[in-house]
């Protein structure tokens, strides 16, 4: 009786809240929510635009919208939904920042970590990291220098940097936006879950 509390107890994530009747039924809801954040994750990559004199690397919706599929997908879900976006992507779908596609691009690295910081914030959702807002801010800066610790390296070797170029102009200049995108992220993700749990107060 205690474990099967706890079981209830323990924290989620927001898709888990999807009802699923059946292995069958989830198994095909699983599928539409893999499908459809990959396809919004393409959408956001398509809200983009590049400043040539600051980075090749262009500024994007796209690491808001990766991160945000982590943490209400969890680890599976989420690294599912990237590995979908980056194996399509590379196969030639355009769906890559402004409607490129293939894998011989500077910024690929920045595509694999989409998929590692997915997959990690996720994980810390997965175990209740996104519903405090001091926490959220904790998991959405974990995601970015996840990114960047792929995204940057790979960023120098591919246009031949200095490690200091290489953060000069590929992790620098997004800062500001990330600061602007993680306030976002603090408050919907805490927001949606006291939504639900009022929603759930409502109901008893």
């Amino acid at each position: 009786m205690v474990a099967s509390a706890a079981a209830v107890a323990a924290p989620g994530v927001l898709a888990d809240l999807l009802p699923a009747r059946s292995r069958a039924v989830a198994v095909a809801r699983d599928a539409v929510l893999v499908l459809g954040g990959a396809a919004a994750i393409g959408a956001s990559a398509q809200i983009a635009f590049t400043i040539p004199q600051i980075s090749p690397v262009p500024f994007v919706l796209t690491t808001f919208t990766v991160l945000l599929v982590g943490a209400a997908y969890g680890p599976l879900r989420a690294g599912l939904t990237l590995a979908l976006y980056l194996a399509a992507g590379a196969a030639g779908v355009p769906w890559f920042t402004e409607g490129t596609s293939g894998y011989a691009m500077p910024t690929f690295g920045y595509i694999l970590g989409f998929l590692a910081a997915a997959v990690a914030v996720g994980f810390l959702a997965k175990r209740g990291a996104d519903r405090t807002i001091l926490k959220t801010v904790g998991l959405m800066v974990v995601g970015n220098v996840i990114m960047y610790a792929f995204g940057v390296p790979y960023l120098a070797a591919a246009l031949d940097m200095s490690a200091g170029d290489a953060i000069g102009a590929g992790m620098l200049p997004f800062l500001a936006g990330d600061a602007v995108k993680l306030v976002f992220a603090a408050l919907l993700l805490p927001g949606t879950w006291w939504a639900v749990d009022k929603f759930r107060n409502a109901d008893d």
